[in-house]
């Protein structure tokens, strides 16, 4: 699939004027070209799901007016989340082990299951695989765990790029670092928006959770999970940040 910021600027074209191109990664996928395509019969263009000179000229027709509205993927995101059971019961988590946190990532399982959520744990060390395993069990959210030796705290990461922002995985990140630091005994290193593959292709809300040292977070298993649990159960019952 073509990749890139031009690929991008079209998506967030096409959202701004209504068309669905699902997340704004600058990814060229179905979603992309079902949006095109759409355009383009509205527009009354040839319908080839190619932005040629034709297809750009009809964009430029609209100038700037449409560049601050908020593209149709967010708007979707967001009802989707608002209309989401408030609770953990029946709710697909998808959960990423990134190396080294094996045990972490069972415990958590476990508590997650109690909270009655139907979990899929991932394994796979690419991240564009473990993304799309995590696409194909039709998780509702993802949360990966990855150990950092070089790291002595905890910092959460959910998909920021091209001017987009996952509202969902934002409020998760925050909620991540709002517990897990205080129940782990560790530092807070604080949420941050990437653009890694993981996050990137995801067709869910998706955090990355990073933590170290080893020795206390292998020592805090067991609170680390009931934490992580917690953060989920929470994130159900608020998804998005309503303020």
């Amino acid at each position: 699939m073509l990749r890139g910021d031009d690929v991008a600027s079209l998506q967030r074209r096409l959202g701004a004027l209504g068309f669905d191109a699902g997340r704004i990664d600058g990814i060229f996928g179905p979603a992309t070209e079902r949006a095109l395509t759409e355009f383009q019969r509205n527009a009354g263009l040839v319908v080839d799901g190619v932005c040629g000179p034709g297809t750009i000229e009809t964009f430029e027709r609209f100038g700037t007016q449409v560049g601050d509205r908020q593209p149709v993927a967010a708007v979707r995101e967001l009802e989707m989340l608002r209309q989401a059971p408030r609770t953990l019961q029946g709710r697909r988590v998808v959960l990423g082990d990134g190396g080294g946190l094996h045990a972490v990532v069972s415990a958590t399982e476990r508590v997650l299951k109690e909270w009655g959520a139907d979990v899929t744990v991932v394994h796979h060390p690419d991240q564009s695989e473990q993304a799309a395993e995590a696409n194909a069990a039709g998780g509702d959210v993802f949360l990966g765990l990855r150990l950092d030796p070089a790291s002595d705290g905890c910092s959460a990461a959910h998909y920021a790029g091209h001017r987009y922002e996952s509202p969902g995985g934002r409020r998760l990140a925050d909620l991540v670092q709002a517990t897990v630091p205080a129940a782990v005994g560790i530092a807070d290193k604080g949420v941050r928006g990437m653009a890694i593959p993981l996050l990137k292709e995801t067709r869910m809300p998706a955090v990355v959770c990073e933590l170290g040292p080893p020795a206390a977070v292998v020592a805090a298993t067991a609170a680390l999970a009931d934490a992580l649990g917690a953060v989920l159960a929470a994130w159900a019952a608020a998804p998005v940040d309503e303020t």
